[in-house]
């Protein structure tokens, strides 16, 4: 009996994808990765990393123990479906996330908004916790129903597929991911997102007429997550070599050269690693929301993966360079992923912080070609990248004054902030200037320019520069990192051109 009424099921879905059999069937929409640009389970667990990893460990042990040691359950599926409802069980009351701000495809929601029209029945259906699905529910306003995952079931593949079927006639089901096939199958109506060719592939024989969503893959979506408009900074690493007139030394380039690569690829990662941990502050951020992980284009696991393979071509090319470019990208890696954790977080250090990451990579660049770095340029680069990285946080806190809110979102600023951390970048760089006029005085300088008194050209330069970022700044026109200001700012290029002509003039 059971056989025929599942065979007569089956005949009752062909029929109607094929027009045989008229009726509005119930359209199911699945949530990771189809309404949303995004897996909750893996969002929750960020949170909850960059929160708390004490927590987070803590949970992923007891996960781990409950696949190992099951309890009495024989089954290794059921094993690890009760694992896995657990763990989104735990999350769930540990991690609160806000559905304004989640990544929804608004290709779906307009699809779903055309059958409420039609006066068709839409239910949530997701293998994420009910918790996260009935707030994302009532953000929307635009389901019936809403099942989701709880300690008792873990609404994916065949448990998904057997709960439709047992609570609905008819059903079109709109998914995303391979598991989704086995619903498919008991579904009156297939709709697909198509997040890989093999997915769609997939719902497409199940269902010839298919409706499907495109999620086509960007090359720029890669360059973006990267960040590699930011490896301009490591061009840093060339300025010992300039400084010592070595630049044309081909042995000095070269190790310079793979120095700049592996910085950049170390870079990337950091920002990579940033990102994951500041989904949710990105994603109230008037710009930062376009990047490619607050966006949802692109998923943690993805980012991660990617991380890990630019970190093992890191590994195999240090083995090109000296010991103490080792030593000092080492310490730019931590420096920089303890700003990603905490220190960014903490007034006036997270400044200092980044004004050394760019005076570090002056001094990898001079690790990497074997050349001692002056004391006036560190000294010149602190100052003056202090001063930028003020500008920075200005920009942010002239966002947050026009935003009418109080607080920096992640950082320690508040909106009244704004005018002394003005005052402390522009004094910064001023001294960074007056460090270049006692370098020009110098008995050093005497030894590398033939006619050093032209170097004091470069002085009223920078003064202008600065002066002009500074007056930009506080009119609300840098709206970016002010190194990626300069790349696009037409006045910085003539700057650059002048003090170039002025360096060589003094050889």
């Amino acid at each position: 009996m059971g056989a025929m009424e599942n065979s007569l099921g089956e005949t009752m879905s062909e029929q109607m994808r094929h027009g045989s059999v008229a009726v509005s069937p119930v359209l199911c929409v699945d949530l990771d990765g189809t309404l949303l640009r995004g897996d909750l389970l893996h969002e929750s667990s960020l949170k909850l990393f960059a929160r708390s990893p004490l927590r987070f460990f803590s949970l992923l042990v007891r996960f781990v123990s409950a696949l190992l040691f099951p309890g009495g359950k024989a089954n290794t599926q059921g094993r690890r479906s009760s694992a896995i409802a657990d763990l989104k069980s735990a999350l769930a009351d540990q991690v609160a996330l806000r559905p304004e701000l989640l990544p929804y495809r608004e290709e779906v929601l307009d699809y779903i908004q055309r059958a409420k029209e039609e006066g068709r029945k839409v239910v949530l259906v997701t293998a994420s916790h009910e918790r996260y699905a009935t707030a994302i529910s009532s953000h929307l306003g635009l389901f019936d129903e809403v099942y989701g995952t709880t300690r008792e079931r873990n609404l994916k593949g065949v448990y998904k597929a057997q709960f439709l079927e047992d609570h609905f006639h008819s059903f079109e089901y709109l998914g995303d991911s391979w598991a989704d096939r086995t619903v498919w199958e008991k579904a009156a109506k297939v709709g697909v997102v198509a997040t890989s060719a093999r997915v769609k592939r997939e719902a497409l024989r199940i269902d010839p007429g298919a409706t499907v969503f495109e999620d086509p893959f960007s090359l720029l979506t890669v360059v973006r997550m990267l960040r590699v408009h930011q490896w301009v900074k490591n061009f840093l690493l060339f300025v010992p070599l300039l400084m010592a007139h070595q630049v044309l030394l081909l042995p000095s380039l070269l190790s310079a050269g793979i120095a700049f690569v592996l910085f950049s690829l170390t870079a990337s990662c950091v920002y990579l690693l940033n990102d994951l941990v500041d989904l949710e502050n990105d994603r109230s951020h008037p710009t930062k929301r376009f990047r490619p992980l607050a966006a949802g284009k692109v998923s943690p696991v993805s980012a991660l993966v990617a991380a890990g393979f630019l970190l093992s071509i890191v590994a195999v090319g240090l083995s090109f360079l000296p010991l103490p470019f080792t030593y000092t990208l080492g310490v730019y890696l931590v420096l920089t992923t303890s700003y990603s954790f905490s220190l960014k977080r903490i007034a006036v250090l997270d400044i200092v912080t980044l004004a050394s990451l760019y005076t570090i990579r002056i001094i990898a660049g001079g690790a990497a070609a074997g050349i001692p770095v002056s004391e006036w340029l560190l000294a010149f680069s602190l100052f003056m990248f202090f001063s930028l990285a003020c500008v920075k946080r200005c920009s942010e806190l002239l966002s947050v004054q026009e935003r009418k809110l109080t607080k920096a979102q992640g950082r320690g600023y508040t909106a009244q902030d704004l005018e002394q951390i003005a005052v402390f970048g522009s004094v910064s760089g001023y001294l960074s200037i007056l460090v270049m006029a006692l370098y020009i005085n110098s008995p050093a300088v005497v030894e590398l320019y033939a006619n050093p008194r032209i170097l004091w050209l470069l002085c009223p330069t920078l003064l202008y520069w600065v002066t002009r970022v500074w007056l930009l700044a506080r009119r609300g026109e840098v709206h970016e990192d002010p190194i990626v200001f300069a790349l696009r700012d037409r006045v910085s290029y003539v700057v650059l051109g002048i003090a170039i002509g002025v360096v060589l003039s003094s050889l």
